[in-house]
């Protein structure tokens, strides 16, 4: 437990140290995001775009986090246990990437649907059974969408080109057993 807090100390200090636009707290095994950063690293905020926290235990973001972090154009959350953002994820108006893969989605995160330079998202490796096909095909930075390794019905095989203006990455369709 103590070498893992060094650990994000030492991480958080040397973005603050370095004026980084990037922190990286990626397999620190938190549970959630501590609130000693927000005061630590107050002073380079607006100057970070970059945040991984992949691999670690979270089970939600706090809609302080995201409105900390108003200027992040890419986000890492991947490998954790969250099942839901805050609404606030709208407020970044920068993020072009989210990587959401492994975690316990159900759903479509829709306030992603809603944030306009978003380019890609990854939900590989998520619980995901439908999609609002609707509001994705609204997506206009939309690029690259991974749902592969996701129980996904039907609808979300129909969002072709030119439907879509951007890639949808899913698993192969399973071949229907012969009776």
């Amino acid at each position: 437990m103590g070498e893992a807090v060094a650990r994000v100390a030492r991480k958080v200090n040397d973005t603050v140290e370095n004026k980084a636009d990037s922190l990286d707290l990626a397999n620190c095994k938190l549970m959630n995001f501590p609130v000693g950063i927000y005061k630590a690293v107050r002073s380079v905020t607006e100057g970070i775009h970059r945040i991984s926290l992949a691999n670690n235990e979270l089970k939600s973001i706090t809609s302080r986090f995201v409105t900390t972090f108003s200027q992040l154009t890419e986000l890492n959350l991947a490998g954790n246990y969250l099942h839901r953002l805050p609404e606030e994820i709208t407020s970044l108006l920068h993020l072009r990437a989210i990587d959401l893969s492994r975690n316990r989605f159900r759903r479509f995160p829709e306030p992603l649907a809603t944030v306009p330079t978003l380019e890609t998202i990854d939900l590989e490796e998520n619980e995901i059974a439908e999609v609002p096909t609707d509001k994705l095909a609204s997506m206009a930075s939309l690029r690259s969408l991974n749902l592969r390794a996701n129980p996904v019905g039907p609808e979300a095989r129909l969002l072709v080109r030119p439907l879509v203006p951007f890639e949808l990455l899913l698993s192969p369709e399973e071949p229907v057993p012969k009776a």
